[in-house]
């Protein structure tokens, strides 16, 4: 008899993972303690934007016509006990305020609940980020005859359907067999198409997400720290990158200066894993991630003085007009937490300077973030009268749709930066804007 399957928490991993297991021909069960949540996904959608996730959901969520009906949504943890085989816990996992440590409240809460009706015989799963060491403590939680795995997630927003039914490998920390012929069970469709299936114990599985998150970031801070460089040397940050990135060791990917990275994962998940380094008395092996974090963090003020430098304003943002394009941390995504486009945007309101932004799918986030800063419906609109223009997420539709020579015929002055050094600089140029980027030479 096939598995059962429910999915505890149903947020952007959660709903993901569900929608996912649901397409893979398991019956699935998703839990939340939000009721408007879990309406919301009963009816098809979801509370966030996901390329392919709400058709995936449509295709499976009973009730809707046409749909397989395997996926169904509650708020009861006496049904979801009775109802599952294996139970994945995906529920957030967020930095403490005031502190790097990652608060633990939401997964504690999660399994002290589960393991009031959970069955003997049957699987939990840990999906969510924590801290190494937290499998072992949480095991000790759930009663006798259950047990515990660690399956870290490695989801991209923008392409998380994708990542989940095809990911590019799967990690199991189990303590026996039968919790690893589980998995092998659920993820077979995967495994079956060459995804890797990655076996280890309970501190490797859970030490897997944090260390790739600190390798990427390390990354992207190491070429934005040699665009600082470039800018004082006078060289070019983007041919250092297309350089550099030939050599089979590094690789070209995640290359491209600017104004760093943000999002509900990496930035938070970095100083957790350096909060735990700390706990567990190996800090100083992890005492480069504060500098990855601070070049990170630099690279927005330093687009805020590159913008101020743009409008030869003495240092002053009063009375001019700055046009944002991007809200979100990332494309293809409505997510606006630690999102260093709108705080570039923030930091320039504060300063007195008239911001308008416009975003493809973040406007009603941003609003709620920012309320006071102004939105525009469209890029036309939002660069309407501006002094400058910043381009801060690369959006296909701001690299490879906006008319510089239209956009031309409405600002205020034709000055163009480019925070993501992702725009063709000639093309700019030859409709007579000037345009900078960080890390790459005047012209």
């Amino acid at each position: 008899m096939a598995l059962k399957i429910t999915v505890i928490g149903t947020g952007y991993l959660g709903a993901t993972h569900a929608a996912a297991m649901a397409e893979l021909g398991f019956e699935v069960l998703g839990l939340d303690v939000v009721p408007e949540k879990i309406e919301m996904l009963a009816a098809g959608r979801v509370p966030m934007y996901e390329p392919g996730l709400e058709e995936l959901l449509a295709r499976h969520v009973a009730g809707i016509e046409g749909s397989t009906g395997r996926l169904r949504f509650t708020t009861s943890w006496e049904e979801v006990g009775a109802f599952g085989d294996v139970h994945f816990v995906c529920v957030n996992t967020p930095q403490k305020h005031g502190d790097y440590a990652c608060d633990m409240r939401y997964v504690d809460a999660a399994f002290a609940s589960l393991a009031g009706v959970v069955q003997p015989g049957s699987l939990v799963v840990g999906k969510s980020t924590v801290p190494v060491g937290s499998a072992e403590r949480l095991a000790e939680l759930l009663p006798e005859g259950v047990e515990l795995a660690w399956n870290p997630e490695f989801l991209r927003e923008g392409f998380a359907v994708r990542d989940t039914l095809h990911p590019d490998r799967v990690v199991v920390g189990v303590r026996g067999e039968r919790a690893e012929k589980m998995l092998r069970e659920v993820y077979a469709g995967p495994i079956g198409e060459g995804s890797p299936f990655v076996v280890t114990d309970f501190p490797t599985a859970e030490l897997v997400k944090t260390a790739a998150n600190s390798f990427l970031a390390t990354k992207i801070s190491f070429i934005n720290a040699m665009a600082e460089v470039c800018e004082a040397a006078g060289g070019d940050v983007a041919k250092l990158a297309e350089a550099i990135g030939y050599d089979e060791r590094i690789g070209s990917k995640f290359l491209r200066a600017g104004i760093g990275f943000g999002g509900g994962c990496l930035p938070k998940d970095i100083r957790a894993f350096m909060a735990r380094a700390g706990e567990l008395g190996a800090d100083q092996a992890l005492t480069f991630l504060r500098e990855i974090d601070s070049i990170n963090m630099r690279r927005r003020g330093q687009m805020v003085d590159m913008a101020r430098h743009a409008l030869g304003t003495n240092g002053s943002f009063l009375g001019k007009r700055v046009a944002v394009l991007g809200a979100t941390f990332k494309p293809d995504s409505d997510d606006v937490r630690d999102s260093p486009a709108l705080n570039v945007a923030g930091q320039i309101h504060l300063q007195g300077g008239q911001v308008t932004v416009y975003d493809p799918k973040g406007m009603e986030n941003a609003r709620r973030l920012f309320p006071t800063l102004e939105y525009a419906e469209s890029a036309l609109e939002a660069v309407r009268g501006a002094d400058v223009v910043l381009h801060l997420t690369e959006w296909r539709e701001f690299r490879d749709a906006l008319d510089p020579a239209e956009l031309g015929e409405v600002v205020a002055s034709r000055v163009i930066l480019d925070g993501r050094n992702a725009l063709d600089p000639v093309l700019w140029r030859e409709a007579g804007w000037v345009y900078r980027a960080m890390g790459r030479p005047r012209v």
